[in-house]
């Protein structure tokens, strides 16, 4: 008997659900809503941040999985999504708040988590609004 290996490494590298991404998801909008009062944010970072926190609360809501509400964006739209901004996030760093240390740093490892949490998140699977 042949033992593929290439869906046994990709579903131990897709460890996250939809279930529990769902739950960071949640997590990630309080500690961006936190985030400017907790690291001393101001300005144009602060105003990023809040801003940031809102629109994935808006994604959060709109998706098509356990924690949605209305459900209407896919799953792997939703990935998607955060790819573009786990990138965009980075560049940001470098260009918009390069000059700011406490911003340059956070943008950079936030932008880093995401784009970690969308590499183990199982966007595929168990899709279903349960």
């Amino acid at each position: 008997m042949r033992i593929s290996k290439i869906p046994l490494k990709r579903n131990l590298m897709k460890f996250i659900s939809p279930k529990i991404h769902g739950i960071i998801d949640y997590l990630v909008v309080v500690f961006l809503l936190a985030s400017p009062s907790v690291f001393g944010f101001t300005g144009l970072l602060a105003t990023f941040t809040y801003a940031l926190g809102a629109v994935h609360l808006i994604l959060t809501i709109l998706t098509a999985y356990s924690a949605g509400i209305v459900k209407v964006i896919p799953f792997p739209l939703h990935g998607t999504i955060e790819f573009i901004v786990g990138v965009v996030l980075i560049v940001l760093a470098y260009t918009i708040f390069k000059d700011e240390v406490t911003g340059k740093l956070f943008y950079i490892i936030f932008g880093t988590i995401v784009l970690l949490t969308w590499l183990v998140t199982d966007y595929k699977g168990g899709t279903s609004a349960a």
